[in-house]
């Protein structure tokens, strides 16, 4: 017999089982479970009807009872007190045996059970199933983001293809992501070859590329770890403030075409966002976020360590063509719209501008590094 109620209502639930498992009939009508087996076994081997054991006891000189024992002479009296005429009382009867007897050739019989909360298997259930914490998941998710871009997934692939945790793939670029694909598999990685309108949902945006990662962010590097192993040539690029995307994008691929690896950042997140890194065009693997206690003590750490600061405005400054970048410099640049702020400015030990035309009061932020990165790259290559 299965008693499993399924459902969340609570509701008591009727189930039909086979008559074999109880011993038991049951009246359709009235729901209720009938006499066991062996007692109705008895009452077929004892033989005789009521009438004929009535009539033995008649014999006997005694008044025919009924059997709850009471003559019927008394029973017909206590039901014509009750208001009860034995015709209808005999008619009941009638009836419920008739019930009986068609029931009686049903295998099956009603049974109504309360919903049981099993509290065991309830717990074995979850025993294959991992709890899910809230928390970790937010922690998770913070720890990573969304790179996106054929270009940009190629190149993290060769460079840090373990911190890939999912994949998304439209079908017509699998085939240049054959050892992307096979490496996944091999590695237990979850990937999905999908449509365009999924691979948007996946990526949250249509400018895609038909491949999507989920990855594992890269953490900022202490500025005295990158002092330890920084090379006699080195330019590293300050940012302060600059959070577009598109331009950190811009920034990090001419980082990567003139040999800039070190960038210092207010946030290092902001290097691996998904838009940023799919405008580095694969230049993003190319560099890496130096992070200080604070931007100002950054710089500081750098100069201590040798390093020329040098800034950057639109209206007064060393022209570039007449500048000589030294081998080992730290070159800040700040957000468009207001430049350096006053601290970041007098800090510098050397300033630059740009020549040009003047029709516009500068050039975009991601334009000017190109150019400055150019310079310094002719001079000391």
């Amino acid at each position: 017999m299965n008693d499993e109620l399924k459902g969340k209502s609570g509701k008591v639930k009727v189930m039909y089982v086979r008559d074999e498992e109880t011993g038991q009939k049951a009246n359709p009508r009235t729901g209720k479970g009938g006499r066991p087996a062996a007692r109705q076994e008895e009452s077929r081997r004892s033989g005789g009807s009521r009438s004929a054991r009535n009539n033995e006891e008649s014999g006997r000189g005694r008044p025919a009872r009924d059997d709850a024992g009471r003559s019927r002479g008394a029973r017909t009296h206590e039901e014509s007190g009750r208001g009860r005429s034995s015709g209808a009382r005999n008619n009941e009867g009638r009836d419920r045996r008739q019930d009986d007897r068609e029931f009686s050739d049903s295998p099956w019989r009603t049974v109504s059970r309360p919903p049981v909360v099993n509290d065991a298997s309830a717990e074995e259930g979850a025993v294959g199933k991992p709890v899910i914490d809230p928390e970790q998941i937010r922690r998770q998710r913070q720890e990573e983001t969304r790179v996106y871009g054929e270009n940009a997934c190629q190149a993290l692939f060769l460079s840090r293809p373990e911190s890939i945790v999912r994949a998304w793939f439209v079908q017509s670029v699998t085939p240049r992501f054959r050892e992307t694909l096979r490496w996944l598999a091999a590695n237990r990685k979850a990937y999905h070859v999908v449509d365009d309108a999924e691979l948007a949902k996946a990526s949250g945006t249509e400018h895609h590329g038909g491949v999507c990662f989920i990855i594992k962010k890269r953490m900022g590097m202490p500025v005295s770890a990158w002092l330890k192993q920084a090379k006699a040539k080195d330019c590293v690029l300050a940012l302060e403030d600059v959070s577009n995307p598109h331009n950190l994008g811009g920034i990090m691929r001419s980082c990567a075409h003139f040999g800039v690896q070190g960038l210092l950042v207010n946030d290092a997140s902001l290097l691996e966002s998904g838009a940023a890194v799919r405008t580095a065009e694969g230049g993003a693997e190319h560099v890496q976020a130096i992070s200080g206690e604070s931007f100002a003590d950054g710089l500081e750490a750098f100069r201590k360590a040798g390093y020329t600061i040098v800034t950057t405005s639109s209206h007064a400054g060393t022209p570039l063509a007449q500048a000589e970048l030294p081998a080992k410099m730290v070159l800040v640049l700040g957000q468009e719209r207001e430049g350096l702020s006053d601290s970041a400015f007098q800090q510098g030990d050397i300033s630059l501008s740009i020549g040009g035309t003047g029709h516009v009061e500068s050039l975009n932020v991601s334009v000017a590094t190109g150019i400055l990165l150019a310079e310094w790259w002719r001079q000391n290559a």
